[in-house]
């Protein structure tokens, strides 16, 4: 257990971080899950609208560090390309 001052502090500021990473990781699943959903129902046009709100929420997880960069640019193509497969 921690006994210097800096390291109780440091377990507090891990366990506020956490808590924001979390709702931040949540918030970004729920856009995802909205994505998939739609593709799920066969309407390209809702996922395309669903994917351009999801976007950016999860180019923000990059700047904010709960995603690696190439993470998150993989999960958009994906999606994309989804969302392609089934517009044809």
């Amino acid at each position: 257990m921690a006994n210097t001052p800096s390291a109780k502090k440091r377990i507090r500021n891990t366990l506020r971080k956490t808590d924001i990473n979390k709702s931040r990781r949540s918030r970004i699943k729920t856009f995802v899950r909205k994505v998939e959903d739609a593709l799920e129902s066969k309407d390209a046009k809702a996922a395309m609208e669903s994917l351009k709100a999801a976007q950016p929420e999860i180019m923000r997880g990059v700047t904010k560090g709960i995603f690696h960069k190439n993470t998150a640019s993989r999960k958009i193509s994906r999606l994309s390309s989804r969302i392609k497969a089934i517009s044809k």
